[in-house]
């Protein structure tokens, strides 16, 4: 038995036993890996996951990928075989891993709220606290980490339903205002957004605080009822529904009661994505979310799907990625998020992607003993 949770494992295996391996250039994890290394050296270290990789166990790798000078696929795959050991994340009860994927949407909007732009983004409210053992009131499921401050007093925030009604009216939260209340929820379910306004401005937006409340997903609530066949279900199906049906749109939405609070952020890379949990850029293609309780942020992740094979070009999936991020939704240790990118065409591949997959998890070799 390793150091590895209950309810995993962790196998260590060669790097010729992971399929795709060979095949993979890892090169522009570098960047990321550099991104990080600056993060943690002058802001502060990343929170250790339940796995208990830690950050000190992560710097090695950090310190050495800077010096590395990269020119070809070969020498990147040969830094991390030189460096880390792999491990497969094999789930105890067989369950396979699951690969999903998100994108940074391009949402129209203007500063001002006219007869057309009505749905707003809003900042995080002032009466928005963090919340944890300390202080979560006492019928607050253990999963909240933010509760409403009213006279000294916490308790739970309005959900979706109410803010949609206006219970955040009139206090001057608001970043902008989109046309389509479907793009506003579905840059919520993203967690960030580009916004495009009339004269041609680019800004972004990106996750700040939620309203606490859990996530629930409308495509497994739309599935339930027999509106959308399992084998159907993605980001397309379900916009394709609400377009058709606008009378119940609203319902649905409420259902997922979890809502999204965003600050404002340059764009000064128009090729990187937004800044993400990890307080680094996403790289397209090569940035996972993952569960952020198990794992710790920056450690490279190998995925493997052989039934995932839009994304390039009709192959299997197989690359190497760099855990920058984490979502409601990412639970468990063989579970991530790819980042796509951003705009519509990363939106068409980041939509269909739910498969099963392969993860391993690179270990830096000081720390690997541990779970071996």
């Amino acid at each position: 038995m390793n150091g590895s949770p209950a309810g995993f494992r962790l196998t260590p295996v060669s790097f010729d036993e992971i399929p795709g391996w060979r095949d993979d250039d890892p090169s522009p994890l570098f960047a990321g890996l550099q991104a990080c290394r600056r993060y943690v050296r002058s802001v502060k270290t990343y929170r250790t996951g339940s796995l208990g990789l830690s950050c000190d166990d992560l710097m090695p790798l950090l310190d050495k990928a800077k010096e590395v000078a990269i020119q070809s696929g070969e020498v990147a795959r040969r830094f991390f075989e030189i460096e880390c050991q792999p491990f497969r994340i094999d789930q105890t009860e067989g369950k396979a891993g699951l690969v999903t994927a998100f994108y940074e949407p391009e949402v129209a909007v203007s500063s001002t709220r006219d007869g057309e732009y009505v749905h707003p983004f809003y900042r995080r409210p002032p009466d928005l606290v963090d919340i944890d053992q300390e202080n979560r009131p006492a019928d607050a499921d253990p999963t909240y980490r933010f509760g409403l401050l009213q006279d000294g007093v916490i308790s739970i925030y309005p959900d979706r339903r109410v803010i949609d009604q206006g219970y955040l009216e009139g206090r001057n939260l608001e970043i902008a205002w989109a046309k389509s209340k479907v793009d506003v929820f579905f840059a919520h379910v993203q967690g960030a957004a580009r916004l495009l306004y009339p004269d041609g401005t680019t800004k972004r937006i990106t996750y700040d605080a939620k309203a606490g409340h859990p996530f629930s997903a409308i495509g497994k609530l739309l599935i339930e009822r027999g509106e959308i066949e399992p084998s159907n279900i993605s980001m397309q199906s379900i916009r394709s529904w609400l377009a058709q049906h606008p009378d119940q749109t609203d319902e649905v939405l409420w259902h997922n009661r979890s809502y999204i609070f965003f600050r404002e952020a340059a764009v000064d890379d128009p090729e990187l994505g937004p800044i993400a949990a990890a307080k680094v850029p996403l790289i397209a293609g090569r940035s996972l979310a993952v569960d952020r309780q198990i794992h710790t942020f920056g450690f490279p992740f190998f995925v493997r799907s052989e039934a995932l094979t839009t994304i390039d070009a009709g192959k299997p999936f197989a690359r190497l990625m760099l855990a920058l991020d984490t979502g409601s939704a990412i639970v468990g240790p063989a579970r991530g998020d790819i980042f796509t990118g951003s705009g519509d065409a990363a939106g068409e591949l980041a939509g269909a992607v739910r498969n099963n997959a392969d993860f391993y998890i690179l270990v830096p070799k000081n720390a690997a003993v541990r779970y071996i």
